[in-house]
């Protein structure tokens, strides 16, 4: 009688191991920084974008020289960077290498979501005289992208003065307490951005603006759709693995099967970690023994992509700190790193200074280098004021406001 195979265990990986491969795919540990921002956003797949500030204080917070210039030479100059809605409906920066894998995978379904919303809102909520419908939304889109051709770049006030139909206005929930009225033209202009006809030109005043023109771009290439997806998953899992499918699926905001293919397709090794679930490693992957870097500290803004990047988050933070460290959408704020854990919250006050605090002891040698980053942090930002777009209670306490 013949035995049946027996199944292979899989490798354990620790959290210790995780938290060191973090350190050194994620460019915290001060001898892993990079000498481009391109090489940052290639490394965290992108970088969140939704607040105009976290693109320059995540790639920063990586670079071996940090320099808000470095990061407007991707973004305005070069054009390297690309913004996108995308993964879970955010606005993420990603090359434009890795671009037509994202829109492919993601920004095009989210894009045709956000045109169908947008209709229904025409139809149901305008104020101007003229009805809405598919023809002329096409036809507003047309005369939009003709005048920003002829102007190079502009802001939505500017195009408004060319295409009158963005001067009109939504009342939104009209006759409830939050009726609030938006802007024909600002909806449009993010829908043609959301659709790769549109970027998000340099801000009028400092990089933290969210005052910006826009600006004609070419078009993103198509990628097989399922195609697109696994190479996002391997992506994903070259900096962020291992991980689990939940923790995928989140960062994506694909479906469970959409998932799961992907995985597949990627070719993924399980491994157990250390609460005893199932993890996924690209093939040969594994973490190495000896893979902890040395002892390393970091300033991150909020919604930073290492902070952001599973959804299991207890092998890098206590679920007790999560009250003073996100706001009540989930939104996390500016976090202190040591060694692979977030171990408090910072930021700016009004005087520049950069104030921090610890939830938990972390001993003398981590206040040293965390004061070190402080220092380091507040070196480059100069006379630059930063406050976080979503707000947290910790941060608040700390700019006592």
């Amino acid at each position: 009688m013949s035995s049946s195979p027996r199944t292979r265990a899989r490798a354990r990986v620790t959290d210790d191991q995780r938290r060191a491969r973090l350190a050194r795919r994620h460019l915290l540990h001060p001898g892993r920084r990079a000498g481009s921002v391109e090489e940052v956003a290639d490394a965290l797949v992108g970088l969140h974008a939704t607040d105009a500030a976290t693109v320059y204080l995540s790639a920063c917070a990586r670079l071996a020289e940090p320099s808000p210039a470095e990061v407007e030479r991707a973004l305005y100059e070069d054009v390297t960077l690309v913004k996108l809605l995308s993964m879970r409906r955010t606005l993420f920066a990603v090359t434009t290498e890795l671009a037509p894998y994202v829109s492919s995978s993601t920004a095009r379904a989210i894009a045709l979501r956000e045109r169908a919303t947008l209709l229904k809102h025409l139809r149901e909520n305008s104020e101007g005289h003229a009805p809405w419908d598919e023809q002329r939304l096409a036809r507003t889109e047309r005369e939009v992208l003709d005048a920003l051709a002829a102007r190079g770049e502009a802001t939505t006030a500017e195009l408004s003065k060319d295409v009158p139909a963005l001067r009109e206005t939504l009342l939104m929930s009209p006759c409830k307490p939050y009726e609030a009225r938006q802007s024909v033209g600002s909806r449009v202009l993010r829908m043609l951005a959301s659709d790769g006809h549109l970027r998000r030109a340099r801000p009028r005043g400092s990089w933290t603006s969210s005052l910006y023109p826009w600006a004609l771009v070419p078009q993103i290439p198509d990628v097989d759709v399922r195609e697109a997806k696994a190479e996002v998953a391997r992506r994903w899992l070259a900096s962020y693995g291992p991980a689990t499918e939940a923790d995928l699926k989140w960062w994506t905001g694909w479906t469970l099967g959409d998932t799961r293919k992907a995985l597949a397709d990627a070719g993924v090794e399980d491994v157990e970690l250390a609460d005893g679930t199932v993890g996924h490693v690209l093939p040969g992957d594994l973490p190495a023994a000896d893979e902890a870097p040395g002892p390393w500290a970091a300033l991150l803004p909020g919604l930073d992509p290492t902070a952001m990047g599973w959804r299991g988050r207890d092998w890098y933070l206590s679920p007790d700190h999560v009250p003073a460290l996100f706001d009540r959408a989930g939104n996390v704020g500016p976090t202190v790193w040591w060694n692979g854990r977030i171990v408090g919250g910072w930021a700016q006050r009004a005087n520049g200074e950069i104030a921090w605090r610890l939830l938990t002891d972390t001993g003398r040698e981590a206040e040293s280098a965390i004061t070190t980053e402080a220092a380091r942090l507040s070196a480059w930002l100069g006379t630059v004021r930063v406050t976080p777009r979503f707000r947290t209670p910790l941060e608040r306490e700390l700019v006592g406001r």
